[in-house]
């Protein structure tokens, strides 16, 4: 475990920071020990994921393999935050990307949500740096690069924060 996390840092699942003080890192096994046990000791079956996203997870075989995932298929919804499946997919991948978005509930608990808001909202009041938001949260951050608005965002956000306060 400790090399898995060593190793990367970051959950396989919700590509954001996994704090070890927290205990929350966990092995999945991909192809689940049920499926495949001859697999429940190889390291190439081993990814890093948070203890939510693990229990999600389970032994559900429709949810993407993290290490095949193309750039782009995922895509991040600014200023809302929503992970969806990039339209330009053909249908199958498409289905594939919404599947795991559903099986892993990534848009539909409030908290994933809300932990990548507070990510982007430390970015955007400046309180961590650009090349932080890479290593802790990279999707978030491979997202402002894709869509030009790493220089804008705070912008964004605090006009769709302000609409919405007041």
């Amino acid at each position: 475990m400790r090399d898995l996390y060593g190793a990367y840092k970051v959950c396989a699942y919700s590509a954001q920071w996994i704090p070890w003080i927290e205990g929350s890192p966990t092995v999945d096994h991909f192809i689940p020990k049920s499926v495949k046990p001859e697999l429940a000791y190889e390291w190439s079956n081993f990814r890093l994921s948070c203890l939510k996203m693990n229990a999600r997870k389970r032994d559900f075989q429709d949810v993407l393999d993290p290490f095949q995932i193309a750039p782009g298929w995922f895509i991040l919804d600014f200023p809302s935050l929503l992970i969806k499946a990039n339209p330009d997919l053909d249908e199958g991948v498409k289905n594939q990307v919404r599947s795991t978005i559903k099986r892993l509930k990534l848009n539909d608990d409030d908290d994933c949500v809300k932990h990548r808001q507070d990510w982007l909202m430390r970015y955007c009041e400046r309180k961590i740096n650009f090349d932080f938001l890479k290593e802790i949260a990279p999707f978030i951050a491979y997202e402002l690069e894709r869509q030009n608005l790493v220089e804008s965002i705070a912008f964004i956000m605090s006009v769709t924060y302000n609409s919405t306060v007041n």
